[in-house]
């Protein structure tokens, strides 16, 4: 078996003052602020199959805190070109849900296939519209989000570590949990970057996303406002800090700003794995991660309220930050 590398683009603070000539208002309501469209590279490896040495890991993952690229065990890379080759196929023939600079297909977790699950499913259905003229679809695409399920679960702990937390302390969020996924094509952009976007910059809604691409075309904004190309690595993930993990650990981890920009000179795919907490978690803040000097700074809810209020502020004025201003 192929072992997989999971890629995430560091956010380390600059060595200098830079000054920031514009500013985004996120979805969530914060603001960011960058200095240019313009993207540099960066990109830190963080080797996750070191399992046996889960406390220098942690530590590894402690200091990446927004998003990063991790080498792990237990995924075959063939599921993620099986996947690939089927969305591929599916865009070549419709669109599910297009603009002029992308088109997405999306689908849910099904508790009733997730062996690991020893809960009952829940009574709601679980709907995905399955396209009915492609036999191999659904169980390529679920096939590859399961591997990715119990990757998934695996690095809770090595969150939980790295918050000085005992390595089980998430466990029980994640026997039921989020887990939906999507597949993008985007087409050839020849427009500047200062011009159009695939997908704006945004942040992710759960705890944390894994994404598989075929090359490059994503960025992550770091905290001194420079944009990173986030390239893809041969056999592995990005992964991102969203809005959940952040709330929890009160910003230890920092939500991954990021955004798609297909200037690579070819069609793009990509392959995002949303994971979450289940909605009945209370999002209460981690311990190790509030202090006098440094007090919660988020209300209490359950992740769920959280995942319904940001779908409902998506639909009302989409997924991309809005430009605030620029000096």
């Amino acid at each position: 078996m192929k072992t997989a590398t999971i890629t995430a683009a560091l956010s380390p603070a600059s060595g200098g003052v830079v000054k920031s000539i514009n500013s985004l208002e996120l979805v969530n309501g914060k603001v960011v602020e960058f200095v240019s469209n313009d993207a540099i590279d960066y990109v830190s490896v963080v080797d996750v199959s070191r399992i046996a040495d889960r406390k220098a890991l942690a530590e590894e993952i402690g200091y990446a805190k927004a998003v990063w690229t991790n080498q792990v065990q237990g995924v075959d890379m063939k599921l993620a070109q099986a996947a690939f080759e089927q969305a591929k196929q599916f865009f070549s023939t419709r669109a599910c849900f297009q603009t002029n600079l992308y088109e997405a297909y999306n689908w849910n977790y099904e508790p009733a296939a997730d062996r690991d699950n020893k809960h009952d499913p829940p009574s709601e259905s679980v709907i995905t519209l399955w396209p009915y003229d492609m036999p191999e679809f659904q169980e390529t695409l679920g096939g590859y989000q399961a591997a990715l399920v119990g990757l998934a679960r695996r690095m809770t702990r090595m969150f939980a570590l790295a918050l000085q937390l005992p390595e089980t302390a998430f466990d029980g969020y994640v026997e039921t949990l989020e887990a939906s996924m999507r597949i993008l094509h985007y087409p050839v952009q020849t427009a500047s970057r200062d011009d159009q976007n695939g997908i704006g910059a945004h942040t992710d809604v759960e705890h944390f996303t894994m994404i598989t691409q075929d090359c490059d075309g994503l960025d992550a904004l770091r905290k001194d406002g420079q944009w990173v190309k986030v390239r893809p690595v041969a056999d592995s993930f990005v992964v991102n800090i969203a809005d959940c993990f952040m709330r929890q650990t009160n910003d230890t981890f920092v939500n991954t700003v990021h955004r798609a920009i297909n200037n690579s000179g070819r069609e793009r795919y990509s392959c995002p794995f949303f994971f979450g907490f289940n909605r009945a978690t209370v999002m209460t803040p981690i311990p190790s991660c509030v202090s006098e000097t440094n007090p919660h700074k988020y209300p209490v809810t359950k992740a769920g309220e959280y995942y319904q209020w940001r779908a409902k502020r998506q639909k009302e004025r989409g997924l991309g930050a809005c430009t605030t201003k620029s000096t």
